[in-house]
């Protein structure tokens, strides 16, 4: 049986990290016979079993090898040192015994700098401990196929993403984010969430989707895609926006949805948040104080809302 040859890429320019996703060895890779020994008097080749427990640290080595082998190529491939680092998702593709169906669970996972990766003599490493050095997350049990959480999870094919542009750099002289053009302000939410420590994209424009932005995050807690929608408005935010995002997140299978304005939202819109579970509003005030702390930009939202009445 072969090696998978399946993978795919993706480079985020803004931070210098290539995102890796590959297919690795299925278990049956490593050989069930440990030798053959051929019985004279019968005549007869018969088969030296290997033990389990030999097949499942060979099998973890394999694993191990391939992934510190990918990024090592990776990492090699760019003399330039254009690439900072490497996020690597590493699945196998196999069949569910208990259903038939076909799956890709995910045994190995990690994210290396390049610094990191420079300060290894990998003629002189054991894979498995490398790997542990890299603090990368494997599965505790990969011949058996334990899935694991990956670092990052993304299927970025479903979204129209679009070339990145810099808003920030503009902002000290256009602090007043409604002034922005609707354009210009879902880039710097774009640049908002990559400041914050997310892989973030922006969509194509799209009348049937209603996608901004995607994000990704590398904390393993976070698992998925972040669907981001950004509201450059100087009036109340309807509810029927954030129901829209709703229906969006669960189209998408998304993690989470936020949304994202200059201005603000109502009480419904509040409620209907809450009862959701996986949508955030963020409002003028709140977007304001996030783009101080992370971007070091002073700016000014929009209007200010109108004092609400208290409710009986």
């Amino acid at each position: 049986m072969g090696f998978p040859h399946e993978h795919r890429i993706a480079f985020r320019p803004a931070t210098g990290d290539v995102l890796v996703e590959i297919h690795l060895p299925p278990e049956a890779i490593v050989p069930a016979a440990r030798g053959y020994r051929y019985v004279k008097n019968r005549d007869e080749t018969t088969v030296l079993p290997r033990p389990e427990k030999e097949r499942k640290e060979i099998y973890a080595s394999v694993l191990a090898q391939v992934v510190v082998r990918t990024v090592h190529e990776v990492l090699m491939s760019d003399p330039d040192r254009i690439v900072n680092g490497v996020i690597l998702i590493g699945h196998v593709r196999t069949i569910d015994r208990a259903t038939g169906q076909e799956v890709s669970p995910c045994l190995v996972t990690l994210s290396a700098s390049r610094e990191q990766f420079g300060k290894l003599r990998l003629s002189q490493v054991d894979p498995a401990q490398c790997l542990g050095g890299l603090n990368a997350l494997v599965s505790p049990n990969p011949y058996d196929l334990e899935p694991m959480r990956p670092i990052v999870e993304f299927d970025l094919s479903k979204y129209r993403l679009m070339d990145s542009m810099d808003v920030v750099a503009g902002l000290d002289s256009r602090p007043v984010l409604v002034k922005l053009t609707p354009t210009e302000f879902e880039h710097l939410i774009r640049q908002l969430f990559e400041a914050i420590g997310m892989e973030a994209w922006n969509a194509q424009a799209s009348k049937d989707e209603g996608v901004d932005a995607v994000a990704v995050s590398k904390d393993p807690v976070f698992n998925g895609e972040c669907i981001i929608q950004a509201k450059r408005y100087s009036k109340l935010v309807g509810v029927e926006s954030v129901q829209a995002l709703a229906g969006v997140v669960e189209h998408k299978r998304a993690a989470k949805g936020v949304l994202i304005t200059t201005s603000w939202f109502g009480r419904a819109s509040h409620d209907f948040a809450r009862q959701h579970g996986r949508l955030q509003l963020i409002e003028g005030p709140e977007l304001k104080y996030l783009i101080k702390e992370h971007l070091g930009k002073g700016v000014i939202p929009g209007p200010v809302p109108p004092k609400r009445r208290p409710s009986r």
